[in-house]
């Protein structure tokens, strides 16, 4: 995979490298600049992944997998079965096979609470699937929402869950984005388990994207819309950036307005503002994670977004997704970068997946203070913050909990640590470092549901249910 990014580690690490920068400081190198915000060095990094993949298919890593149950197992000594683990109990896992998909190629992942219920949204490259969460642990496998017709089956499929609608995009052209009511699992009965829904019938789709195609979709918690980003091609007036969805009427989506100054956007977390900066006291934010940068938008007048300001920082290789500590105060975020470990950049020069600490108390002018490193080799990909603690997924290192209750006390993260993991990739274990720096294990981890559920979505083997046992 080094060998297959090289062209991408000239233009993600050569200038920036040798710089620091003051607050509120842009990169100055051009061609670095066109490449990320032009959305060239995503589409090398999915065509390098995909190369990954099927290479992984074909000598049959994915077919080995389908029927391997696996049931509860407490982590003793280290261990929970064969996975490593600390701190962390396994409950369930369900392979993809099980969960209804013929790819057998897991991607993103979502919950839903309704009335002491949890469901989870298991990505997958074929559709979604829909499962419950049993009170002992158990998943149970309800039903799913195949990929929208005429679309072909692709890995990079993202949900988000606004109120009690599911929100699907995928990095199929044609796909469009799903809106899914999910009250109706609820009316699903005993003797239709699992149900295929009609991915036409049974969804509202959203059509305003060019050919139909967005990497990641992103839900506003408290207000009725979502938000579009790395919709494709990126030479269309949205720019791969954030595109803003009206979901009032979740059966009815409408266009409100995009926002593309930035160029490609590859995740981003709106919020109504609640910081300290009281120039944006009440207007609705979006902390975006721009490949390069940390992008701080001010959408409160969806037709009319502005940036207000864009920061980079030492070693950025491909800013790939963060998260805000404390919604209701919003002076850190933390993120963390998909191609540093890869490319032996700042930081992560030794392969070890690093998160960087942001003081963003003045929004016109976000620092880094800090970082931790995760304590195994590997490469970070998504994590979700939930009172005190960041549920990480981090490809073959699997979860990582990190307890990040002491960053507003001790920014520099030297107070940061991890409290609780499970490796969800043993195939990588004896390797130097504890892990290998490839895009193989986890995807997604959430571990949002107030009951403490944890839901780790795996590339190549399904979906497991786990519980954080640490005090």
């Amino acid at each position: 995979m080094r060998s297959l990014l090289l062209w991408t580690l000239a233009i993600s690490s050569g200038a920036l490298a040798q710089q620091s920068f003051a607050k509120g400081q842009t990169i100055p190198n051009p061609a670095r600049k066109v490449a990320f915000q032009s959305g060239q060095v995503h589409e090398a990094m999915m065509r390098n992944k995909t190369a990954k993949f099927t290479s992984r298919r074909a000598a049959g890593l994915y077919q080995s997998r389908k029927h391997r149950a696996l049931s509860y197992a407490p982590c003793v000594d280290g261990r929970a079965g064969e996975f490593k683990c600390n701190n962390v109990d396994l409950y369930s896992f369900k392979s993809h096979a099980e969960l209804g998909s013929e790819t057998g190629e897991g991607s993103s992942s979502w919950g839903w609470t309704h009335q002491g219920r949890d469901f989870v949204i298991i990505g997958q490259a074929d559709g979604a699937a829909f499962a419950e969460i049993l009170k002992n642990g158990e998943l149970d496998y309800l039903g799913r929402l195949p990929r929208t017709e005429g679309a072909a089956p692709v890995i990079w499929r993202e949900i988000r869950v606004s109120g009690d609608t599911a929100v699907i995009g995928s990095e199929a052209s044609n796909h469009h984005i799903q809106f899914f009511d999910l009250k109706k699992l609820l009316t699903i009965k005993k003797d239709e388990k699992p149900k295929t829904f009609d991915s036409i019938k049974d969804a509202s789709i959203f059509r305003g994207l060019p050919l139909g195609r967005t990497h990641n979709v992103v839900a506003n918690p408290e207000l009725p819309y979502v938000v579009s980003v790395g919709s494709a091609p990126r030479t269309s007036e949205f720019g791969g950036g954030l595109v803003f969805i009206d979901i009032t009427d979740p059966s009815n989506p409408t266009l409100m307005g995009h926002q593309a100054e930035d160029g490609y956007v590859h995740d981003a977390q709106c919020l109504p503002y609640r910081g300290p900066d009281v120039r944006f006291k009440n207007k609705d934010i979006c902390y975006g994670y721009n490949e390069d940068t940390l992008t701080i938008y001010d959408v409160t007048n969806k037709a009319n977004a502005t940036i207000i300001s864009r920061t980079g920082y030492v070693g950025a290789s491909y800013t790939h997704q963060g998260w805000v500590l404390d919604p209701n105060d919003q002076r850190y975020l933390v993120l963390d970068d998909e191609l540093d470990e890869v490319n032996s950049a700042g930081l992560a020069a030794d392969g070890f997946p690093v998160t960087y600490i942001w003081d963003i108390s003045d929004l016109t002018a976000p620092v880094m203070t800090g970082h931790y490193k995760t304590s195994v080799k590997g490469i970070d990909h998504n994590q979700y913050i939930a009172n005190g603690k960041s549920y990480q997924s981090n490809y073959g290192a699997g979860l990582r909990i990190l307890d990040v209750s002491s960053i507003p006390r001790d920014p520099t993260g030297a107070s940061v640590r991890e409290v609780g993991f499970f490796d969800v990739y043993p195939e990588d274990d004896d390797s130097e470092g504890g892990g290998d720096v490839e895009f193989a294990g986890s995807w997604s981890s959430y571990g949002l549901f107030k009951s403490g559920w944890i839901l780790i979505n795996t590339i190549e083997r399904g979906a497991f249910v786990v519980r954080y046992t640490g005090k």
